[in-house]
C-alpha cells in the first residue's frame, strides 16, 4: 500500500488532470468521456464550494483518535466520485492526509477492492499508520446503493434516467454527509 500511496496525487492534482483530459484528451477513452469530465468537474466544483464539515462529525473524528491516512481510488469523470471525493478531502483536511489514486492509471489497486466483481469507484481505503488497510468503503452511500438496487430490480418501472436523476439530487442535497458518516463508522 505504501507504493500506491507514494504514487497517489493530491486533490488539486486530481482536478488539474481532469481539466487537462477534458481540454486535451490523450486517448480515445478520454475523447469519449468528454461529457463525463465536464459534468464531473462541474459537480466537483459545486461540492467543493457547498460542502461544510458537520461539527458533530468532526467531534466524532476527534473522539476516534484516528492517526492513519485516507487513500481514495477514483476518476473525475465518475458521478459518484464527483459528489463524494471533494467532501471527503474537505472533511479530513488538516486532520488526516488524503490522497487520490487514479483507478485507470494502474488497475492492480482497484482489482484488490472490487465491488461485486466490478471496478466501481470511488473506493476509499482507510490506512493505518503502517499503510495497512484497516477498512474500505464505496462506491456510494447506502441510500445511493438502495437507489441502484431499485433500478436493477425493475429498470422498466424505474428507468436509468430516473435513477441517475434521483441519485444526483440526493448527492446535491446530502452534500457528502452520509459518506462521511459511513466512513467514520469504519475508522
Amino acid at each position: 500500500m505504501k507504493n500506491y500511496w507514494d504514487n497517489a496525487i493530491s486533490f488539486e492534482e486530481y482536478v488539474q488532470i481532469a481539466k487537462q483530459r477534458l481540454d486535451n484528451p490523450a486517448n480515445q477513452q478520454e475523447k469519449e468521456y468528454k461529457q463525463y469530465y465536464e459534468l464531473g468537474l462541474q459537480r466537483i466544483d459545486r461540492t467543493w464550494k457547498k460542502y461544510t464539515p458537520d461539527g458533530d462529525q468532526l467531534h466524532t473524528l476527534e473522539d476516534k483518535n484516528f492517526k492513519g491516512k485516507i487513500l481514495i481510488i477514483s476518476e473525475a469523470w465518475c458521478g459518484d466520485a464527483s459528489a463524494t471525493v471533494p467532501a471527503l478531502v474537505k472533511f479530513f483536511d488538516g486532520k488526516n492526509e488524503v490522497k487520490i489514486f487514479l483507478r485507470d492509471s494502474d488497475k492492480s489497486l482497484i482489482n484488490q477492492f472490487l465491488t461485486n466483481g466490478t471496478e466501481s469507484i470511488p473506493k476509499v481505503l482507510i490506512l493505518n499508520e503502517d499503510f495497512n488497510v484497516k477498512n474500505s468503503w464505496g462506491p456510494r452511500p447506502k441510500f445511493g446503493h438502495e437507489l441502484l438496487l431499485k433500478f436493477k430490480a425493475d429498470p422498466e418501472a424505474y428507468p436509468r434516467e430516473t435513477f441517475y436523476n434521483d441519485l444526483q439530487l440526493y448527492y446535491a442535497k446530502n452534500r457528502g454527509k452520509d459518506a462521511v458518516a459511513e466512513i467514520l463508522e469504519l475508522l
